[in-house]
């Protein structure tokens, strides 16, 4: 079916009577800026209710693949989307980009590390697992790019997600990360970005609806506010970019 097609056929099917859940499984990196976007949807949509899932991308496409009752896939990059589709569990046309964002480099307060050249002297770094989490690919592609991964790679401690790994720089367990932009924000009396890393790949967020949602007419309504509605506003000022 062609995937317009399919979209208008989502956007066809009846509104549940009285209130609905709706499921949106979100990466961690969104935690802050979806509490609040999921409160003003609420807002707009009187009786409904959103409820927030949060962990690294690819656990999220993994929980789908088992069965969890999901309505929205919201990931961090293209290549956890890519093998959610891959699998089938995304609605065909429902697919878009909704925000960007950048990745840097942070350490706690008072460090002196101030460049890449800087981090030869530090004993413990953090960024994602690059195997699950797509701030430790972006970060990983980036070092190769530079010529950097191979002298790093034996001193990094991998985050099971993008908030464990700023845990571990805003606790002293570290002694610099790579996360994004927006994650500064919610340490920022304890860490501070002292760079801007320049990705190979764009940082770029995928949303879609799952291919078996409860509620798919408004998951795509959650989509449309998200990407394009007056969510755009809310995450815009949490840091994200346009897309």
């Amino acid at each position: 079916m062609h995937k317009n097609i399919l979209a208008a056929a989502l956007l066809a099917v009846p509104l549940c009577a009285g209130a609905a859940d709706l499921t949106v499984s979100a990466a961690a990196s969104l935690s802050n800026a979806f509490k609040e976007l999921a409160q003003a949807f609420e807002a707009a949509n009187p009786g409904d209710k959103v409820l927030l899932n949060f962990a690294a991308s690819d656990p999220l496409v993994q929980q789908i693949a088992k069965g969890a009752p999901v309505d929205v896939l919201a990931a961090a990059d293209q290549d956890a989307m890519d093998k959610a589709e891959r699998a089938k569990l995304l609605a065909a046309g429902t697919r878009r980009d909704f925000v960007s964002n950048t990745v840097v480099l942070v350490v706690p307060g008072g460090s002196r590390i101030a460049t890449l050249a800087d981090l030869n002297g530090a004993a413990r770094l953090t960024t994602g697992n690059p195997a699950s989490v797509p701030i430790g690919r972006y970060t990983r592609e980036a070092l190769e790019q530079a010529g950097l991964w191979q002298a790093l790679a034996p001193r990094f401690v991998f985050g099971a997600s993008v908030r464990q790994s700023l845990d571990y720089v805003a606790r002293g367990e570290a002694d610099a990360g790579f996360v994004y932009a927006t994650d500064v924000m919610a340490q920022k009396d304890k860490v501070r970005a002292v760079l801007t890393l320049p990705t190979v790949t764009p940082v770029r967020y995928p949303i879609a609806v799952t291919a078996n949602a409860a509620q798919p007419r408004l998951a795509l309504r959650f989509i449309d506010f998200a990407a394009v509605g007056p969510g755009q506003a809310i995450l815009l000022r949490h840091g994200f970019g346009k897309p």
